[in-house]
């Protein structure tokens, strides 16, 4: 019962995950492209009222017409709505989901005695400080290196070798599958800390300003805005971490953290074409496509530096009966995939969900090895072999 239930608040609140985080990137998105595609205001009275820019657009059957102030608003509107929610919702669902996933079983999910065999509370500890230190160290990069007209770039390289620092020390320290999704809740962290303690207290110093007739200092402005932009190149890459898990070919090789830092460049490159292709489209810039290019070779190359090696021929019996097979699935397997717990809907406990689940069975045990996760079980080398031999013989189950 106490699985069953477990694995309901799983359910619901990877779903309530996804809603919200659909919500907050989805917004996230669209006001980036929105940055991108403003044009001086025609209208001679929204110029000299402040307005920055204008964009018209067609959606829905209807018309719409937003107007940006880059520092204020001639008028304070009665009703002002705020983007906030749909960050801590994420953040709020997403750490629930990280604590009733890893941080609740942390010998299951957190430690690989292979990688690290460490206390589970230390295991914990650890994890839960990737989250904090990560933040401190990037917010004091903003803080110190983000000044001046080289700001950005010296902000850029700083977040990028402690993203590279990160991963590289995630993986020594975790389980791969826990190391990736780390990293992803870190950055993901990072982001909804940028709305909580910059972006919105500067929105509500500048309200706060507005209300009480004083002039608005724009700083506050530029500091959302310069989170807003690093917020908005996390995305893609706390996403890949985030799916990560259910593809155990990402995180199983030796170097997984090379993989983890590449592939997450080339999200953030690819991101960039999509920020830039706005302004391109207006004149502002040249094409952005080696960005694309860019994030398209770099998967491309780990397609290729990741695919299956040749198994060499295992030293197993030549027949391999199906009794043997379901010994070795009744020692390592079925206490995680049986009648009692059926573990990503996978049973292994009879010869037709054998049959059925051969492929499956292959590709996690021999070809991959991620299962028994971080072989809790301790599935043997000469086990491994067994499995395989029977698979090439057709999975025989008579």
């Amino acid at each position: 019962m106490d699985a069953y239930l477990l694995d309901w608040a799983n359910l619901l609140l990877r779903w309530l995950h996804v809603i919200v985080a659909i919500a907050w990137i989805g917004s996230s998105f669209y006001f980036v492209f929105l940055d991108s595609s403003l044009t001086p205001p025609e209208d001679g009275k929204l110029r000299k009222d402040g307005a920055t820019g204008e964009l018209w657009a067609v959606h829905g059957g209807g018309f719409y017409h937003p107007v940006k102030y880059a520092v204020s608003p001639p008028v304070l509107p009665p009703h002002l709505h705020w983007f906030y929610w749909e960050s801590y919702s994420t953040w709020l669902s997403g750490f629930a989901l990280f604590l009733i996933s890893y941080l609740w079983s942390p010998s299951v999910y957190l430690i690989d005695p292979r990688v690290m065999d460490w206390a589970p509370w230390a295991a914990v500890t650890t994890a839960l400080a990737f989250l904090v230190v990560f933040w401190l160290l990037y917010d004091l990069a903003c803080r110190f290196l983000g000044q001046g007209e080289r700001g950005d770039s010296k902000v850029g390289i700083a977040v990028a070798l402690l993203v590279v620092l990160a991963s590289w020390l995630a993986c020594q320290l975790f389980a791969g599958r826990a190391a990736f999704l780390l990293v992803g809740a870190m950055l993901a962290t990072t982001m909804s800390a940028n709305v909580a303690m910059w972006i919105i207290p500067g929105q509500r110093k500048v309200v706060a300003a507005l209300k009480a007739g004083l002039p608005v200092d724009p700083i506050h402005g530029q500091r959302g805005k310069q989170r807003s932009v690093h917020n908005t190149y996390f995305t893609l890459p706390v996403l890949f971490a985030m799916l990560s898990n259910h593809y155990s070919f990402t995180y199983a090789s030796a170097y997984n953290w090379v993989f983890l830092v590449l592939i997450m460049f080339a999200g953030a490159a690819i991101r960039q074409f999509f920020v830039l292709r706005h302004g391109y489209k207006l004149g502002r810039n040249a094409h952005p496509w080696p960005y694309a290019a860019a994030g398209v070779v770099v998967l491309l190359g780990l397609i290729v530096w990741l695919r299956p090696a040749p198994v060499p021929a295992a030293a197993a019996p030549q027949a391999v009966s199906l009794a043997q097979v379901q010994a070795v699935m009744a020692q390592r397997c079925v206490m995680c995939h049986g009648e009692a717990l059926q573990s990503k809907g996978v049973r292994l406990d009879s010869a037709d969900a054998l049959k059925q689940h051969a492929p499956l069975i292959y590709q996690q045990a021999v070809m991959s090895r991620v299962m028994p996760m971080n072989n809790a079980t301790g599935m043997t080398e000469e086990e491994r072999a067994l499995v395989a031999q029977w698979f090439r013989a057709g999975a025989p189950v008579e």
